[in-house]
Formats: structure tokens, sequence, C-alpha cells
């Protein structure tokens, strides 16, 4: 039976759909192609997969928050689990439009919640946020830490995402995981964040704005960590069994944190690019920017211990690798 895979046009969606693809599962795709970012990368993400996958992968576009179009996109499908990636993503974008979190994230997520039930599928793993920690200043953010601070309305709605799921397992014993990735990069990667930004910027001889001064920290995470991560967790659901999950649930429902497990400075990407790219970068040191936070960084020991997690991608392996990836895509190489 297939996997269903929402937002498998997006970075995370196309590594996992590739990857399922490539263990020989099928995989049912759908995403609604916004033009949150150049939709033409993620037209060709999809033809990657088509022509890896054939036949075991099926793809439409679809608004997972219009469940009318949901409903005549997956009645036909047979899938006994879910990957939803789907998301309106970015910090700062929900100062400008907060009305596109409320129905991805919101509506669209009970959406899914909805589907798993009906369906009753075997597991629904979900994307959360490192952002859900809010202003929280130990470090490192463990699962157990308190998330009721959110600093930006994305956070709230990953936050409230959890709590859906929360309230969905306990009601209908649904096995269901909620992953908080930490800034994941890597080849097919989003042009509105960090590496992509940095790497386009200096290239082409434009400034590199970092804020808060510079004095920025992320725990950056390399795609192919962030994919065993998921895998892991995916073949493995929580068990309705009435212990504790990690996160603090007695229902089936788990959260894990999916990171390096180091928090790196910007300015050591922003090196990295440089030596990849032969230029050096003209930086430009801004404030911080509001719903932004200084420093993150993943305590991983729940995933390690219940999946095996072990990230094992440097910054130093990983950002040429992206580079690289940048320079081919663009016809640079």
């Amino acid at each position: 039976m297939a996997v269903l895979v929402t937002g498998a046009a997006g970075f995370i969606g196309y590594h996992i759909s590739r990857a399922l693809l490539e263990r020989g599962e099928q995989v049912v795709g759908i995403d609604n192609l916004s033009s949150y970012y150049d939709v033409g990368l993620k037209t060709s993400r999809m033809t990657e997969l088509s022509q890896l996958g054939g036949q075991a992968f099926r793809f439409s576009a679809c608004d997972i928050a219009d469940n009318v179009a949901l409903t005549a996109r997956l009645t036909s499908e047979k899938f006994d689990r879910i990957v939803h990636l789907a998301a309106q993503a970015g910090v700062r974008y929900s100062l400008k439009d907060p009305g596109a979190y409320a129905a991805a994230n919101l509506i669209g997520h009970l959406n899914l919640l909805e589907w798993a039930r009906q369906r009753e599928v075997s597991h629904l793993i979900y994307a959360s946020s490192s952002s859900v920690y809010g202003a929280n200043t130990v470090l490192p953010f463990r699962v157990e830490d308190r998330t009721d601070r959110p600093i930006s309305l994305y956070a709230a709605t990953k936050r409230a995402d959890e709590l859906m799921s929360e309230s969905y397992s306990h009601l209908f014993r649904l096995s269901l995981t909620g992953l908080r990735f930490f800034t994941v990069y890597g080849p097919w990667g989003r042009p509105d964040m960090a590496m992509w930004t940095f790497t386009d910027a200096i290239s082409e001889g434009r400034p590199v704005y970092l804020f808060n001064e510079g004095r920025m920290r992320r725990d950056f995470t390399y795609i192919d960590d962030v994919i065993a991560g998921v895998l892991a967790c995916l073949d493995r659901p929580p068990v309705d069994d009435g212990l504790e999950k990690a996160g603090g649930s007695r229902s089936p429902h788990a959260l894990y944190n999916i990171g390096n497990s180091r928090s790196e400075e910007l300015m050591r990407v922003v090196e990295l690019i440089e030596q990849q790219l032969g230029r050096k970068a003209i930086i430009h040191l801004q404030p911080m920017q509001p719903g932004d936070v200084p420093d993150t960084y993943a305590d991983i020991s729940a995933t390690r211990r219940d999946h095996g997690f072990e990230p094992r991608t440097s910054l130093d392996e990983g950002v040429p690798r992206f580079v690289e990836w940048y320079r081919s895509f663009h016809g640079l190489a």
C-alpha cells in the first residue's frame, strides 16, 4: 500500500518521496504548488520524482486546506501511512500574510488528521518546527521544554498542530509523530532560507544581510540526515501502551527533535560559502528581526534512544555539497 506525502513538491517532501521510492514504496504526492517561492523549482522536483518513480509515483496539485478538493483527490487512493509535510513555512512571512498560515497549518493539518482517522492509517508523521521553543534561553532545546510562549505566528500554528494531534491521538488512538525540524539545508533546498540566499548573494556580488549584528547561531541539519531520521520514525509508530512517550504524551503520540545537535555560527556558513565560490561576501549587519531567535540547538537524546538517530554530516561537509548543487542547478558549474 502507498504512503501519502503532503508537500511532495517542497524541499523535505521531495527528498522523503525520493527516499521512499528508492526503497520500493509507492508514493501518492500532493502539493498546492503555492507561489511563496519559485514554482519552477517545485515542478523541477516533480519531474525528477516522476522520472525516478514511474507508475510508483502519483502526483496531483491539491490544497490540503480545501477538503472538497482533498476528498476528490484521495477518495480513490489506498494508503496506510501519511508523511504530512505541507505547510506555510517561514517566520518572517507570517508577519505579511497570517491568513496563509491559518489555512495551511491549522485547517490543512486538521483535514489530514481527519483523513488519518477515517482511513485508520497505521501512522501519521507531521512536520513541526524548532520555532515552537520560542524565546527559550536554556540550550539545548529538549522536547520536554515549555512551548507555550511562541514569538511568531508560524511557531504558534506549529504548536497548535502538536496540540491538535495530541487530542486526536487521545480520542481516536491514532499513532502520530511530530518532528521538530532544525534549520534543514542541502540540495533542492528552499530559496528563502539562509544557505540559498547567502550563496545567491555572494555568487552575484550582492550584500549578505546578517541579523542581530551577525550574532546568530543555528543547528544546521543536512537533508540526508533529516531523511534518515524521518524514515526511522515512520517505520516505528508510537505504541498505544499507556506509557509516556517522548514529549510527555501517554497516548500513541510522540514528539522528536530532528537536528544536528550542534549550534553553529552563521558567520561560519558565510566563510564556507566564500571558500566554495572563491569570492568574498559583502556583509551588512542588521538588527534582530521580529519573531526571530538568536540561537537554536537540538537535544536529540530522545530521537537517538527511540530510533537510533545519529546525524553524520558536519557543516564543513554539507555546505560544499549544497554549493556544488546550487552551481550545477544554475548552470554555473
